[in-house]
């Protein structure tokens, strides 16, 4: 993933979970910043290797691959490196301040540039706001600061996000806690000491003089030292001259029960948790800071990303599908599984409740469909959907009812989720359709189906909005180029874009095969081998039972394609793609007849014309077993 020539100066551990990056820490400099940040380290229980923003290389990154980065203050990191930490790592941000400002604040800018801040047009601004997107979360230090933001990059609001605040330790909390009770006479105002123009100490002792307040200006102070004299300090002025996110020391002074007299530019203080609030409701707020922080990013943890399967069922015995081995292969890699079935007669509902008892992980809902209907077939994305949106996990699996994942698969998924792609929420694997009773895999249709996905809410299951159709009744039916169950947009309809393991090459050579090229053929099987190697993939037994497909044909299918695409086809020879006669006029003996023929003389067929033997469909062959759940199935059908 990454290519370097040089060594790194600092290697990321194997044994961390998490990488912290930041210019300094709190034992180097106590700023609002750094304790902000230690505190949220103090509250992991994921092993942390903090790092600092001008020791991280190119190599640095290739050791921390598969693992979570945290980025707060991070102005000493080479600029050039961040396209490839966007392209490659998963990560969130901390912002403290305005970073796609050169200045850091616009303010600053203005002062010393003599003009309106335009860094969000400039290189500067591009790239950060870039960084800011690839993050899959950006935690805010106030409403004010992640307004100011999304005014000059609206697309940020894409993403999630959380207005965080500074956040204290349980020790810190407990001494403050314990400084206030003291109850200690209180005399004169404090004004922190700074020579940084933003930070306005000569407007806030202007203010003291002004207004007749005794005062001490405090430079440096060991921080339980600065929190002492905040607990014996009558008042605390600060007075910025820009925009200040979240000034932690406004925060202890509230705490420690100073008046305060603070300015807008103390951008925090007119949020709800802060202002009308006592000491008591504020620092209950900050206590649960950590926990709102590692909620949202636990998920991200390699390792701590729960994953829903789901799946729909409809009468499954009677249409001999593998069903209970399609749920217990994804048992072996989900956090739980869900199953909804669609009103199952033929004792479905039975076995799956039955499942249920036996693994709590099985989530069983039962949602009945009209399936005589006209527009029945819309039923099957909506049964999907329906799946997907009462799963709870951070990503999910999808699966029919008839498709096995392999044992030796389970742990690819998990690795998959670990190190999911970034600004991805859709990815597609490859699907191994066996075709009979034989080792052949089809390359007719396409090797690959959409698959994992993040559990986010604007994803569901439908018809694309370029080929939703809707009839005389005002029934929703498709133009032909969907199967009514693709991934879409819940808000648009719009198709959700996917990554895919499939390459222009591969498909290339996938089609020369189809035409007849040996040479491609093989080309293709040595590449789809070890894309099955690497790749967690699903075994698909659709048309392993050829007899049992054909029927369904005869008995569904047709029916189902014409109930989704409106169209209406008579019983007759024509429109029979698989007898030159009616399908009244086709036994179950025919259909036998027809399915060792197909096994035998061909590799695949898709069933848009009539079966013809004289053209030869190639296959492939696989260098995997079947998977051992679907063995008893397998032999007995």
């Amino acid at each position: 993933m990454f290519t370097s020539p040089f060594q790194a100066e600092v290697v990321v551990p194997e044994d961390c979970k998490v990488v912290w990056v930041q210019d300094v820490y709190v034992d180097q400099y106590a700023g609002g910043a750094e304790l902000t940040s230690q505190a949220l380290i103090d509250e992991s229980s994921a092993k942390i290797f903090r790092v600092h923003s001008g020791k991280v290389s190119m190599a640095t990154l290739q050791s921390g691959a598969g693992k979570l980065w945290v980025f707060g203050n991070f102005g000493g990191i080479n600029a050039s490196l961040i396209p490839t930490i966007v392209a490659n790592l998963k990560y969130v941000i901390l912002e403290y301040d305005y970073k796609f400002c050169l200045h850091r604040s616009i303010e600053l800018h203005k002062k010393i540039e003599g003009s309106e801040c335009d860094c969000d047009k400039r290189e500067i601004g591009k790239l950060v706001s870039a960084f800011f997107f690839g993050a899959r979360h950006v935690f805010w230090m106030s409403s004010a600061q992640r307004g100011r933001y999304l005014q000059r990059f609206p697309f940020l609001a894409q993403r999630p996000s959380t207005v965080l605040s500074s956040v204290f330790s349980p020790s810190t909390l407990a001494e403050i806690d314990n400084l206030r009770s003291s109850q200690k006479p209180r005399k004169g105002w404090i004004v922190l000491g700074s020579s940084s123009w933003i930070k306005g100490a000569d407007d806030a002792e202007e203010w003291c003089k002004t207004n007749g307040k005794e005062y001490e200006v405090v430079w440096n102070l060991p921080y339980f030292d600065l929190l002492k004299k905040l607990s014996e300090a009558e008042g605390f002025v600060y007075l910025p001259r820009g925009g200040d996110t979240c000034p932690r020391m406004v925060i202890e002074a509230r705490l420690l029960g100073c008046d305060l007299h603070v300015n807008d530019d103390v951008q925090h203080s007119p949020e709800p948790w802060f202002k009308d609030r006592s000491p008591e409701e504020i620092e209950e707020y900050l206590a649960d800071r950590p926990r709102v922080f590692w909620d949202a990013v636990s998920k991200e943890i390699p390792g701590n990303q729960k994953i829903s399967g789901y799946t729909t069922t409809y009468n499954c015995i009677k249409g001999c599908y593998p069903f209970r081995e399609s749920i217990a292969s994804m048992l072996g890699f989900c956090d739980e599984v869900v199953v909804v079935d669609a009103g199952s007669s033929d004792g479905t509902i039975d076995v799956l409740l039955e499942m249920q008892r036996l693994d709590s992980r099985i989530v069983v809902h039962v949602q009945e469909r009209d399936w005589s209907s006209p527009r029945s077939a819309v039923f099957d994305g909506q049964q999907k959907a329906l799946a997907r949106a009462i799963c709870t996990g951070d990503f999910c699996w999808q699966q029919d009812s008839d498709e096995i994942v392999h044992e030796n698969d389970y742990h690819k998924v998990r690795d998959m989720v670990s190190a999911f792609p970034p600004n991805i929420d859709l990815v597609a694997l490859p699907v191994i359709e066996y075709w009979g009773r034989t080792d052949k895999v089809r390359i007719d249709i396409n090797p690959w189906k959409w698959r994992i996905s993040r559990n986010v809410p604007y994803i569901t299951h439908g018809i694309p909005r370029s080929l939703r159709k809707f009839d005389e009744r005002g029934n929703l039916y498709s133009a032909q180029g969907s199967d009514g169950c693709d991934y879409i947009r819940s808000d648009s309809f719009e198709a959700v874009g996917f990554a895919n393991f499939m390459n222009n090459e591969a498909e290339a050579a996938r089609r020369s095969a189809l035409s007849g090229s040996s040479e491609a053929l093989a080309q293709f099987q040595v590449w789809f081998n070890g894309m099955i190697n690497v790749l967690p993939s699903v075994h698909h037994y659709s048309w392993w039972n050829m007899g049992r497909k054909i029927k369904s044909y005869r008995g569904f299918w047709q029916q189902h394609w014409e109930s989704l695409y409106d169209i209406k086809r008579e019983d007759t020879a024509e429109n029979n793609m698989f007898f030159d006669r009616p399908w009244s006029q086709v036994s179950d003996e025919d259909i036998d007849d027809l399915a060792r023929q197909m096994q035998e003389r061909t590799g695949g067929w898709i069933f848009h014309r009539k079966i013809d033997f004289s053209v030869s469909t190639p296959s492939l062959r696989v260098s995997c077993d079947h998977p051992v759940v679907i063995s008893e199935w397998k032999e007995a059908k």
